[in-house]
């Protein structure tokens, strides 16, 4: 692995599934030294939240966001507004979700994944927390949903693992969201999506693992884990023309800028 680059955060990872089972000291060990100074562990089911917010308070480095993935939303009891908004006075709450739409594998839901999109969205609009947007083969709905309840409400939101269209990525860069960069960005076939990466604005874009999933060059195919986000970001200093360090302290900025309480907490 290269020198560490200073400073960068993984913004979307899942330190609670059992893939770290045993060794999740070590994982936020590793990432500490790679260079990634904080990291933000996504809980994809409600009652999943005690475990995942353990874990935030046991290591500083470490925030925490929840919510009802879109590919559960059918499986899980309907989150409520007042169920968020009450989660998200804990001091290292930073997000609202993951949630979203997931048409891929789990159309058959499409209806019960609107309601949960828009009770979370609300959520988010209440709280002043970002929103944070799982979208796949879903494009369409997702664009229509984001932009109607941005124009009731306004509300900040990140795009995760940001591999949808082009026509996607513009509608929600116009509401002035953030996309997220993750090991797709590094692989070889992705060009089209790094084209998007590209020709987005470079203080709407945000780094990420979404480990223990899709593993960036040279470990595609491995458990990924939140020290890999220095690889994500050479690649992503490579589209942007910058050097690692400048890449590194933009999407910093960007990441301070949309998670607040993440950025308050770790510089009191």
């Amino acid at each position: 692995m290269t020198a560490p680059i200073p400073e960068i955060v993984d913004s979307h990872c899942h330190l609670d599934f059992p893939d770290f089972d045993g060794i999740r000291d070590a994982i936020i060990a590793r990432a500490q030294a790679a260079g990634v100074r904080r990291m933000v562990t996504i809980c994809t089911r409600l009652k999943n939240e005690p475990a995942v917010r353990a874990i935030a308070e046991a290591h500083p480095a470490v925030f925490y966001a929840a919510g009802t993935h879109p590919m559960s939303a059918a499986e899980e009891p309907l989150a409520t507004v007042d169920d968020l908004i009450a989660l998200s006075q804990h001091p290292k709450f930073v997000g609202i979700g993951e949630t979203g739409l997931d048409y891929h594998y789990t159309a058959d839901s499409a209806e019960i994944q609107k309601t949960s999109l828009k009770i979370h969205i609300t959520a988010a609009q209440e709280t002043g927390l970002p929103l944070i947007i799982h979208a796949r083969a879903a494009d369409d709905d997702m664009a229509e949903i984001l932009t109607t309840g941005y124009r009731a409400k306004p509300y900040t939101c990140v795009m995760h693992c940001f591999s949808s269209s082009r026509e996607l990525a513009l509608a929600t860069l116009d509401l002035g969201f953030y996309l997220s960069m993750s090991g797709i960005a590094t692989f070889p076939k992705s060009s089209e999506l790094r084209d998007i990466f590209a020709a987005a604005p470079l203080d709407r874009i945000l780094l990420e693992t979404d480990s223990p999933y899709l593993a960036p060059v040279p470990h595609r195919g491995k458990r990924n884990e939140p020290a890999y986000t220095a690889f994500t970001a050479l690649k992503g200093a490579e589209i942007f023309g910058l050097s690692p360090a400048d890449f590194a302290a933009r999407t910093t900025a960007n990441f301070d800028r949309l998670f607040t309480k993440a950025r308050v907490r770790e510089t009191v």
